[in-house]
């Protein structure tokens, strides 16, 4: 038996699940494009617009006061509109007064790279990704038909007093207004309410019902994004792009092709819809108690495709010469797990750590109650790996004085390894009989690799999806964590590390597999030059601790250098 295949054999394993991920990203079945029903209707100085419209028979009654269900909006049309502008600390938008639709919004506390500060992460982005966030009303009337002269969907046209909102030094609370004028009587202000330091906005419609009759009617709030080829990051593990939505306590995805397959249709206590990118997302957050109804569906404007996720409110009635409101949360910012968590349940899923979230969860708490004390995400890594290290020390230590004792018999494996070239079945009686005498565990020196591979894919995650370690700074020209090290000092002190490693460990008795070993340094050196820095940092660190644990192990406690 040679201790050494078992090393090795992980370590293949490692590095083919890399390659099985590429390829299942690159090649994998992709979900099969189905025709979306289309209307084409004409709005706003007759521009023509192919949409995909939920009708009543598809969407799901919710509980309401009339009982009269209505039907979900058109989902998007063309036309003009006055822009408004909104500045605080934390966002910079555009609202369209046509229905007050969210075109743009950028983030002036993340610009898009560390070397181009001026430029700034942008969200979302009507005219690049045709991803921008609308909301409206629909008027019912006893028959359940839309009376759009009695509420302002997200294509009616609203004023503003003033076209440019900076939220001035000293105030922590800025509100942009837009006013829509019905018929007989019915006013509707739709307010955004910014707060200071803050990436969620408050959205109220506030109907005001000066007409004789019960207005009644419900609030729609919906996210449109439009198709994006998929972009990879290291050996092609993609960031999630798509919707997603919480009910009944349960985080799901909806991704565009499954928008594209079949419409959403849920009745949902709470919850949220949402749409994401890497590190980023939007979400609107009804209030908690209420009964919302989920909907998606695919439109065509202009031969541009959309994909919309959102919800619908029940119905609300107000009597003559009455107010009603309706009040939701609209997040647009980064996925910062703490802020999501504090606005509403379930929110910080979409920091999505896939398959490896039961262990990247608990790194990436580990790493913030290790950050709030030195305050710098490198040194948050390093010390992370010295607890890690810490944690495993004992079986660790058990297996370098399997590896230790492994090379302190290496004579007498070869000598068996000569003396039955040609009997198999007796080199292996005579091995055990070694390793029985000696007390080695033969697979020990798996123990290391089987720790490692784990705790690395987790911590890649953890760079890969918490915005919280995106262009997070070191020393020296470490600027940002999640890339590449720019001069690759970090990779070829791991590589260099790796080969000391080996020269601590018992070499294989196989020449094949000796070659193999040989190489493997240069392998995973070439194979780390464009891992994030951060995860080359965790291994170099660990590498390091590994050589000095089993150093002292071979030299003081076996006895054997």
């Amino acid at each position: 038996m040679d201790s050494q295949r078992p090393f090795l054999y992980l370590t293949l394993l490692f590095m083919l699940f890399l390659i099985w991920t590429t390829w299942q990203q690159d090649h994998a079945p992709k979900p099969p494009a189905t025709a979306a029903s289309t209307v084409t209707s004409t709005a706003n100085g007759g521009a023509a617009a192919q949409q995909d419209v939920p009708t009543q028979g598809n969407v799901p009654a919710l509980p309401t006061q009339t009982g009269v269900p209505g039907t979900p909006p058109a989902a998007d049309a063309t036309g003009g509109g006055q822009v408004l502008t909104v500045r605080t600390d934390t966002l910079a938008l555009r609202i369209n007064t046509r229905g007050g639709e969210v075109l743009e919004v950028d983030l002036p506390t993340h610009p898009v790279s560390l070397d181009t500060p001026d430029k700034l992460v942008r969200i979302l982005d009507s005219t690049g990704r045709n991803y921008v966030a609308q909301s409206g009303l629909q008027h019912l009337n006893v028959e359940g038909q839309d009376v759009k002269t009695l509420a302002p969907d997200h294509l009616a046209t609203y004023t503003s007093p003033q076209t440019e909102y900076t939220m001035p030094e000293g105030q922590d609370e800025l509100v942009v207004p837009l006013t829509w004028q019905g018929a007989n009587g019915v006013t509707v202000t739709k307010r955004f309410t910014f707060k200071r330091g803050s990436f969620l906005v408050n959205v109220e419609h506030e109907i005001n019902n000066a007409s004789p009759s019960t207005w009644s009617g419900t609030e729609y709030r919906q996210l449109k994004h439009g198709h994006v080829d998929s972009t990879s990051s290291l050996f092609g593990i993609y960031a999630y792009t798509g919707g997603a939505y919480y009910r009944d306590g349960a985080y799901g995805k909806l991704s565009f092709g499954d928008m594209q397959d079949k419409n959403l249709n849920e009745t949902v206590t709470g919850g949220w819809v949402a749409m994401q990118e890497h590190y980023f997302l939007s979400a609107w957050i009804p209030p908690r108690d209420e009964t919302s109804q989920y909907y998606s569906m695919v439109n065509q404007v202009q031969g541009t495709k959309g994909y919309v996720l959102g919800m619908r409110s029940p119905v609300l009635q107000v009597a003559p010469g009455a107010t009603g409101k309706f009040n939701t949360g609209f997040y647009v910012g980064p996925k910062n797990q703490d802020i999501l968590e504090g606005i509403a349940s379930g929110l910080d899923l979409t920091v999505d750590y896939g398959i490896f979230a039961f262990i990247s969860k608990p790194i990436f708490w580990t790493m913030q109650v290790i950050h709030s004390v030195v305050g710098n995400w490198g040194w948050t890594i390093i010390f992370l790996t010295l607890f890690i290290k810490l944690l495993f020390f004992y079986p660790s230590a058990m297996s370098y004085k399997s590896m230790a004792k492994m090379k302190a018999v290496a004579p007498k494996i070869k000598e068996i390894n000569e003396r039955f070239a040609n009997d198999a079945q007796g080199k292996q009686k005579a091995m055990m009989d070694i390793y029985r005498k000696e007390k080695i565990n033969p697979l020990g020196g798996c123990l290391p690799i089987l720790i490692q591979i784990p705790v690395f894919m987790g911590l890649y995650w953890v760079l890969l999806e918490s915005v919280e370690l995106r262009q997070a700074p070191w020393l020296l020209w470490y600027k940002d964590l999640s890339i590449m090290d720019p001069y690759f000092v970090l990779p070829l002190i791991m590589g260099a590390s790796m080969w000391v490693q080996q020269k601590l460990n018992p070499p294989p008795a196989d020449p094949m597999q000796q070659k193999i070993f040989q190489f493997m340094p240069i392998i995973f050196t070439v194979m780390f030059l464009w891992f994030p820095a951060g995860l080359v940092l965790y291994w170099v660190v660990n590498n390091v601790l590994s050589i000095a644990q089993q150093w002292y192990i071979n030299k003081k406690i076996v006895g054997h250098a």
